[in-house]
């Protein structure tokens, strides 16, 4: 009998210390929040700009965090389990969108525990989605690649063939044909985030292609050296850290404030608004009008002072505005997208693909559903485009 007492005693024991361990998140308490990354976070680039949201979460004087870094792809559920079961994260954010059944797969094992997920569009009632998105900063950047191209044809240097990224390079394209209908963007894929060899490679392709201008999604600073080597523009990618590496070839670029969007929803957790029951139906989408998106040279610089007189000369004939120079429309959409009531978007019907198939008919905008899910190809975009509808 005593045996036995002692063995039920010691399973209590273990079911006790188990609900101790995985208890759900308590409002009002401190938490612990743990963050997975596809790449390392000095690379300039992607995990970089969500490391800095990562340090906007630590300054809340109630979080606390952990990050694991250089996670690949279908490979990040044990690292989510070590980051709960080692480290208690009351909330677990992942960042990349391979990330995203792995992510799923953990909330549903692990239903007291918050999960995030970016870029995704899977979710669970512990399982929110956000996204701070380039679509409309990228159609910036390709009205001055349009307006600045010598060769009309422009390169993109493309990281996987996944919506997100025909999505902004569909956008980028979008720009381009609004200053310069003339010209081209011819995109190469290196299917990885962060691969500097591929990334070099892939450049000097392009402008092996007669390309002079340069976009791209991999995750170092290569293609802006390798385009400045060249005496070529390019647009940074993820925020002004790439500038330092060509001052005087890098125009403009995408930056993020990733920490706008977890302090904000970080904070409603705390206060007991969102829990593990709630958030099935939470997806954040936040584009230039909530402040988590906009187009940055350097720090303080929009444009790079050096391209200004350029733009300013290089005039456009616009179907709504007339002639306009190449800056006043690119601070004209940039005034549209950042207002609260957005009055333009790139896909506003009509639209064609590069196919000839109607995909945003006249008078039409695209919903978020179809902008996440996005495949097909624009006009002007040449090259290999995995997954195209016919």
């Amino acid at each position: 009998m005593n045996k036995r007492f002692a063995l039920f005693a010691a399973l209590a024991l273990v079911f006790v210390l188990a609900g101790a361990a995985f208890a759900a998140y308590e409002p009002g308490t401190k938490m612990t929040v743990g963050f997975v990354y596809v790449g390392p976070v000095g690379d300039y680039g992607y995990s970089y700009a969500h490391n800095e949201g990562r340090l906007a979460v630590e300054a809340l004087p109630w979080a606390d965090t952990v990050y694991v870094e250089s996670v690949p792809e279908g490979q990040e559920g044990p690292v989510i389990d070590d980051l709960i079961a080692t480290h208690g994260c009351d909330v677990v954010i992942t960042t990349s969108f391979g990330f995203m059944d792995g992510t799923l797969d953990a909330a549903l094992r692990h239903t007291d525990v918050i999960f995030g997920h970016a870029s995704g569009f899977k979710r669970a009632p512990n399982m929110f989605t956000f996204m701070a998105d380039f679509y409309q900063v990228y159609y910036l950047n390709g009205i001055i690649a349009g307006a600045l191209t010598k060769t009309n044809k422009v390169g993109y240097v493309g990281a996987f063939p996944i919506p997100e990224v025909k999505r902004h390079l569909n956008a980028y394209a979008m720009g381009v044909r609004a200053a310069n209908p003339d010209a081209e963007v011819l995109v190469r894929w290196i299917y990885s985030w962060f691969d500097p060899g591929a990334a070099a490679e892939a450049t000097e392709a392009l402008i092996a292609d007669g390309c002079d201008a340069f976009a791209f999604t991999e995750d170092s600073p290569t293609v802006v050296q390798k385009a400045a080597e060249n005496g070529m523009i390019s647009f940074g990618h993820y925020g002004s850290q790439m500038y330092t590496f060509a001052p005087d070839y890098v125009v403009s670029g995408q930056a993020v404030d990733w920490g706008s969007i977890l302090v904000d929803f970080l904070q409603k957790v705390y206060d007991g608004e969102y829990t593990a029951q709630n958030i099935a139906n939470i997806d954040y989408w936040w584009l230039m009008s909530q402040g988590a998106v906009y187009p940055e040279a350097a720090p303080g610089e929009t444009i790079n002072p050096l391209y200004v007189d350029a733009l300013k000369a290089y005039m456009i004939s616009d179907p709504v505005y007339g002639e306009i120079s190449a800056y006043d429309l690119f601070n004209l959409r940039s005034s549209q997208f950042s207002a609260p009531g957005v009055t333009f978007d790139p896909f506003q019907g009509p639209i064609s693909d590069r196919n000839g198939n109607i995909v945003v008919p006249a008078g039409m905008w695209l919903s978020s559903d179809s902008l996440i899910t996005m495949e097909w190809a624009f006009e002007n975009v040449v090259g290999p485009w995995p997954g195209e509808p016919e």
